[in-house]
């Protein structure tokens, strides 16, 4: 790794400080518990997501951006149906009260029901990572990529785990890709420059 490199990312917080980072941005989990929506006509709901990411890239401050990431968060978290927004419900309610065993367990057949919620990967993703299972949240991370490759947050979380993993070209290249959907993301302040190159 090239020294401007190394001495750069010396500065990165430790995991312990960015487990909450990874989950940043997300509605809170009492809010998902209590106001899980249905997402109504699919076509309307994908239009929406893309409105929404156009309104995105054209926010000019942090508070315009951090309004946005809101209402793309509330987008991700409608359910297709009402069963899968009681166990999304549900699993909020357990992690709320730090129950990440009951809450997994409950995503588990949340993504068994409806495989095609990429927030369903997601939320499991961001458990696992607080568990400190890495590859399930690896691999629950690239399941929710394939469903929605827009997904910063879960791109962010993934960057922090490779970062942890010490695979850091890679955790720069994903935080990168993040950037350029969400140029205001919280974890750009990771990014290491490159000389010559704008971030």
């Amino acid at each position: 790794m090239p020294r401007f490199v190394r001495s750069s990312w010396r500065r990165l917080p430790h995991i312990a400080a960015v487990v909450a980072a990874m989950a940043a941005g997300t509605l809170s989990p009492t809010t998902a518990a209590e106001t899980t929506p249905l997402r109504g006509d699919a076509a309307e709901h994908i239009a929406e997501g893309d409105r929404l990411f156009a309104f995105l890239s054209r926010a000019r401050t942090e508070a315009e951006a951090r309004a946005m990431e809101d209402e793309i968060w509330r987008h991700w978290m409608r359910a297709p149906d009402s069963a899968a927004a009681e166990l999304m419900a549900k699993a909020m309610e357990r992690r709320t009260s730090y129950d990440f065993a009951g809450a997994v367990a409950i995503l588990d057949d949340l993504v068994v029901l409806a495989p095609e919620w990429a927030e369903g990967w997601n939320q499991r993703a961001t458990i696992r990572f607080m568990q400190g299972d890495f590859p399930g949240s690896l691999s629950d991370i690239e399941e929710t990529l394939q469903r929605e490759p827009r997904h910063f947050g879960a791109m962010a979380g993934m960057a922090l785990i490779l970062t942890q993993q010490g695979r850091v070209r890679q955790a720069q290249a994903i935080l990168r890709e993040a950037v350029e959907i969400n140029p205001f993301l919280r974890e750009r302040a990771m990014i290491v420059p490159v000389p010559g190159q704008d971030i």
